[in-house]
């Protein structure tokens, strides 16, 4: 805009010169103030964006589960009723929330089986990850991944010879746990380790994967504890383990920022390979993302 108010005839009038060069300084001054405004605007909402959506995936995730454990049925299942209760009144739409109990009973809005797909991939900075997913369209989820993966400065790539298949059960106690009780329980089930909670309340047992709903079932009722989750998980070997203690802070703030977006970011709106945009929020296709990084 300087350029536009500019003096075309000779001027010898210092009064007159000043005046257009404050005008100028002037205009430029008032259009960078709107453009900053515009762009912290514009950041702000992202952020609120990103924060509502990573709200309504943990939302979906808790729902599914509950579905796991006890059914799709809200009326025979009291965690399921209270987590739906819970997410209406947070704002998750009525759409999302059939859209989640679906999905935890494996299947699409529509009643078809959801397929399951896993996706091995090097995450920055040299970490090995493998993301699980469930989806109705496969194709649609790889190219949505591969793109976020790319931007992220990542790649699908194999890596699972550098993970182990394993059973991982949660048990949970309303009071705290004694360990050299309790492992007595855990050695005769046949479980290969344990690790207690930090709070004392709950336990951490892993198995071999054909064993892990026997022992479940086994250390519930020899300790009295309520299973919490149960399921078949990836374990990263430890000679593969990263250590992001000793790295610098960018790169382990890079490493949270891209599982956080493959956990919470829908990647039914993320920009595809042919540049469409869905119109999901909070519908992860993404499980879990196992890695190698402490």
């Amino acid at each position: 805009m300087a350029a536009a108010i500019r003096c075309t005839c000779a001027v010898n009038n210092p009064r007159i010169s000043t005046f257009v060069s404050l005008r100028s300084l002037s205009t430029a001054q008032i259009l960078a103030s709107g453009h900053n405004r515009w762009s912290k605007i514009k950041h702000d909402k992202i952020k609120i964006d990103a924060v509502r959506s990573k709200e309504r995936a943990q939302w979906s995730r808790n729902i599914q589960e509950a579905v796991k454990k006890n059914g799709g049925d809200p009326t025979s299942n009291s965690e399921l009723s209270t987590l739906v209760a819970q997410a209406k009144k947070s704002g998750l739409p009525k759409d999302l929330i059939e859209r989640a109990i679906a999905k935890g009973k494996g299947l699409s809005l529509s009643g078809d089986p959801l397929q399951t797909i896993t996706v091995e991939a090097m995450l920055p900075p040299l970490v090995s990850a493998i993301i699980e997913c469930q989806t109705d369209n496969k194709k649609r989820t790889l190219e949505d991944l591969r793109l976020l993966l790319k931007g992220a400065g990542g790649m699908i790539t194999p890596t699972s010879h550098l993970f182990d298949r394993k059973g991982h059960i949660m048990l949970e106690s309303k009071g705290e746990l004694e360990e050299e009780q309790i492992m007595e329980h855990v050695i005769a089930a046949g479980a290969l380790d344990m690790e207690l909670g930090k709070d004392r309340r709950s336990l951490s047992v892993y198995t071999n994967p054909n064993e892990t709903a026997s022992i479940a079932q086994s250390l519930s009722a020899s300790l009295g504890l309520n299973v919490g989750s149960s399921e078949i998980i990836w374990v990263a070997r430890p000679e593969s383990v990263v250590d992001m203690e000793e790295a610098e802070e960018e790169p382990r703030l890079a490493l949270g920022e891209i599982i956080s977006k493959l956990l919470y970011s829908s990647t039914s709106t993320l920009p595809s390979a042919k540049g469409e945009i869905g119109q999901i929020e909070g519908d992860s296709s993404v499980q879990a993302v196992y890695h190698n990084a402490v």
